[in-house]
C-alpha cells in the first residue's frame, strides 16, 4: 500500500491517507476526520529530539495499547471512541490492517495548553535543578535527597506546551493559574497526583517503579476533565525495574534509553540527521518495550 512506509523490519515509518487531512509529531500521525481524529502510533523513534532514519517494529502497539490499557485501568473520562478497527469508518477500512493494534478513533477536545508532570522520584531536570538549587520547578524541597531518591510526597512540575524542536518550559503552580485559572489548574494538580498515585502503587506491585509521567488532559464541553493523548507509556514516563533500583544512580529504564546511550557511544552529535540503528540495538530495543507493556497490563502484545 502505497499511502504506508515500512522499513526493511517491517516498521512502519510513515502511514498517509489520501484525502484525509494529516499532523505528524514525532511517533504520532493525527487524521482530521471532522468531529473525530484518528490517532496512529508509528514505529518511528525519536533521540535528542532527533528523528532517526528507522523504526523499532510494534513500538507503535506498545504504546497505543498500553495507553488503552491506562485508560481502562483508571476508568477516568478520556477522549477514546473506539480502538477496533472493524468499527472505524467506511473511508478507513481500506487500511484498517495497518492500522489495527496501533491506532484510536478519538473525540475532538479542547485540550488544555499544559503538560502535567507528576514525579515521584527525584531525576532527570529535577535532579539538576535541585543540585544547583535545592528546588524542582521553583519549589523548594528539603537537603538530603539523592539522585533517584523517592520523593516524600508526589510532586506537580507542569510545563508548557513548545511547539515541535523547542523545549518546553517548566513553569510554577502560580505560572499554571494564569494560564488556565485555578479551577482548571487545580483540578489539573489534584487529577495527575491522584492518578500518578494509583498507577505508580499497581506498577510498583508488577516489579516497576514508575519515576515519572507527563498526562494531557482536555475539557469537555461541560468544562469537565478528559484524559487525553497518550497514557503512562516508555515515551511518556520513566519506568524502572524495582529488580535494579538503589537510590544515588538512574536504574536503567524500561525506554529508549538503550538507544540513547548506543548513540552516545558512537559520540553522535545530538543533530539531524541521526544515524542508522545496528540491528541488535533495534531488537534490543523492542524487548525492552515489548517487556514494559507485558509487565504492566499482564497481557500479550496484539501484533
Amino acid at each position: 500500500m502505497h499511502t504506508m512506509k515500512y522499513d526493511k523490519n517491517h516498521a512502519l515509518l510513515e502511514c498517509a491517507i489520501p484525502g484525509l487531512p494529516q499532523k505528524s509529531g514525532k511517533v504520532r500521525d493525527v487524521f482530521d476526520l471532522g468531529d473525530k481524529l484518528l490517532m496512529v502510533v508509528t514505529d518511528r523513534i525519536s533521540a535528542f529530539d532527533v528523528i532517526l532514519p528507522c523504526g523499532v517494529p510494534d513500538k507503535g502497539k506498545v504504546l497505543n495499547q498500553l495507553s488503552l490499557f491506562w485508560m481502562e485501568f483508571f476508568g477516568m473520562k478520556n477522549h477514546l471512541v473506539t480502538a477496533n478497527v472493524d468499527e472505524y469508518p467506511a473511508e478507513l477500512q481500506p487500511y484498517k490492517e495497518d492500522l489495527r493494534g496501533r491506532s484510536m478513533l478519538v473525540k475532538k477536545v479542547k485540550m488544555v495548553e499544559v503538560e502535567c508532570i507528576a514525579r515521584g522520584y527525584l531525576t532527570g531536570s529535577g535532579w539538576k535543578e535541585y543540585q544547583k538549587s535545592g528546588t524542582v520547578n521553583g519549589m523548594k524541597l528539603r537537603e538530603g535527597y539523592e539522585n533517584a531518591s523517592k520523593l516524600d510526597e508526589v510532586l506537580f512540575t507542569p510545563t508548557t506546551k513548545a511547539a515541535i524542536g523547542d523545549h518546553d518550559e517548566a513553569i510554577n503552580f502560580t505560572e499554571t493559574v494564569q494560564l488556565v485559572g485555578e479551577k482548571t489548574a487545580t483540578l489539573l494538580r489534584d487529577t495527575t497526583v491522584s492518578l500518578y498515585s494509583k498507577a505508580a502503587d499497581y506498577a510498583r506491585e508488577r516489579g516497576i517503579i514508575i519515576a515519572d509521567t507527563k498526562f494531557e488532559f482536555g475539557l469537555d464541553a461541560d468544562g469537565s476533565l478528559i484524559l487525553a493523548d497518550e497514557v503512562l507509556t516508555p515515551d511518556s514516563s520513566r519506568f524502572w525495574p524495582v529488580s535494579s533500583y538503589a537510590v544515588g544512580k538512574n536504574p536503567p529504564s524500561l525506554d529508549k534509553q538503550y538507544v540513547r546511550d548506543w548513540l552516545d557511544s558512537i559520540n553522535f552529535n545530538h543533530q539531524p540527521p541521526g544515524p542508522v540503528l545496528p540491528d541488535d540495538v533495534i531488537s534490543r530495543t523492542r524487548e525492552i518495550y515489548l517487556k514494559a507493556y507485558e509487565d504492566l497490563s499482564g497481557r500479550k502484545l496484539e501484533v
